[in-house]
């Protein structure tokens, strides 16, 4: 019990401080190598927690894909230089981030404060599977036209004439 202990505090630390580095990066592509970082630690959470499937799916959807889509489409657009992102409102931001934090801490803890979690559940991937592709295609397909959508918009943007 020990080991999954330390194990989770590892990747809840990366998780955390990944997120923090996509959030307070000025450059865009750091942020997106953050995010990717980030999510690695929440498959890393998954498969900790017996939902191998999921973890899996989050690696190669979400960092082996998404992630891979926002760098492409950040590289084929940006100017020559360094794109930067920033305004003034990063202090207002953080106070915005903590309260949403502190609403949903609150509410987790009073929902299943004094709950244990059965880590030796195994994970249904076969009613999984049924549900996504039968529940849930509509959603599943629409996400990949849109991901397509925006791969060749990128493009369209970048090529030069």
């Amino acid at each position: 019990m020990l080991i999954r202990g330390v194990v989770f505090f590892v990747f809840a630390g990366m998780s955390a401080i990944a997120s923090l580095f996509a959030v307070t990066t000025r450059n865009v592509v750091h942020a997106a190598l953050g995010l990717a970082a980030a999510l690695v630690g929440a498959a890393g959470l998954f498969i900790l927690f017996g939902a191998e499937f999921v973890g899996l799916a989050q690696v190669l959807i979400y960092v082996g894909a998404v992630v891979i889509l926002f760098l492409f489409g950040i590289m084929l657009t940006s100017t020559p230089g360094k794109p930067v992102v920033d305004n003034d409102q990063r202090g207002l931001a953080a106070l915005v981030a903590l309260g949403v934090f502190g609403v949903l801490t609150g509410g987790i803890l009073a929902t299943f404060g004094s709950r244990t979690i059965d880590f030796d559940v195994a994970f249904p991937t076969t009613e999984l599977g049924n549900a996504i592709f039968t529940t849930w295609i509509l959603p599943f397909e629409a996400v990949s036209i849109l991901l397509l959508a925006a791969l060749v918009g990128a493009i369209v943007l970048a090529r030069r004439d």
